[in-house]
């Protein structure tokens, strides 16, 4: 066997390649695009969860967004303080402060809330969900399959003692990762000094609603003729609150019959 006949191909290919590499080589220095520094100095100022809360996928795709024109305070994570920070670097006066927003479960639960039958798949919501909306036969309650839970990145949110998820405000940082992940749509972003809220999103109407729930619920419109500030109205058969126009007067929650409007704390009792 002529041995030309291994080597020249080779050497060919060899030289093809050292050609070509050259070229690349060439081309990234010449046609390379100059980082923005700032993009790295956000970068390093921000938490580096890559939650996604700020609408891109990672921390410096934010910090690119940034440089590019993006809202300074977009990370929920890092809170007006790193907005402070990154309106230093951008050369901004400063951001106007805004009020942090948490996760909440719009749902009681538990022994309130009875099975339309027994489910025996896979302990996911979205599982669940799929087979007749899952076993509740209150169609708008939590299933309770942690789907929120295995979505937040922060340990904010678990499944509580009636079987319903539960967020913890003090480590929610209101990346909105659990309100994606809940087929059930049950989960919302409020105004973390709000202490009133409707914990029911049932939208039934009927003598049934108390029968499959105790704490629904019943679109009655007591509470809305009796806030004296006009901040919970009854929208499709549930008390929704204007949490703008809320003042914490907790009339609402003393006037709703069924206690789907909680109080955090606990309403205060006069003597």
């Amino acid at each position: 066997m002529d041995i030309n006949l291994l080597v020249t191909p080779i050497l060919s290919l060899g030289a093809v390649g050292l050609v070509f590499g050259g070229l690349l080589s060439f081309a990234s220095t010449q046609f390379a695009v100059e980082e923005d520094p700032r993009i790295g100095q956000i970068d390093a100022i921000l938490p580096g969860a890559n939650c996604g809360g700020c609408g891109y996928p990672g921390c410096n795709n934010y910090a690119t967004a940034v440089v590019g024109g993006d809202p300074l305070d977009k990370c929920t994570v890092g809170g007006p303080s790193v907005a402070a920070k990154i309106a230093d670097i951008m050369g901004i006066g400063g951001v106007e402060a805004t009020t942090k927003m948490i996760a909440r479960v719009k749902c009681h639960g538990g022994t309130n809330c009875v099975d339309a039958f027994q489910y025996n798949g896979l302990n996911e919501c979205v599982a669940a969900n799929f087979v007749l909306g899952g076993p509740k036969a209150c169609k708008d309650g939590c299933l309770g399959g942690g789907d929120c839970v295995r979505a937040c990145k922060f340990d904010a949110i678990h499944i509580n003692e009636n079987n319903v998820a539960q967020v913890d405000p003090e480590k929610c940082v209101g990346c909105e990762a659990c309100v994606a992940a809940c087929p059930k749509n049950l989960i919302d972003l409020v105004p973390e000094p709000q202490l009133v809220f409707v914990d029911c999103k049932n939208k039934e109407f009927g003598g049934h609603v108390r029968k499959n729930c105790s704490n629904a619920c019943i679109g009655c419109k007591r509470c809305e003729k009796t806030c004296p500030h006009g901040a919970i109205e009854v929208v499709n058969n549930v008390a929704v609150i204007d949490y703008e126009k809320c003042t914490n007067c907790m009339e609402c929650a003393k006037a709703c019959p069924t206690k789907c409007i909680h109080v955090v704390g606990g309403i205060p009792t006069v003597e």
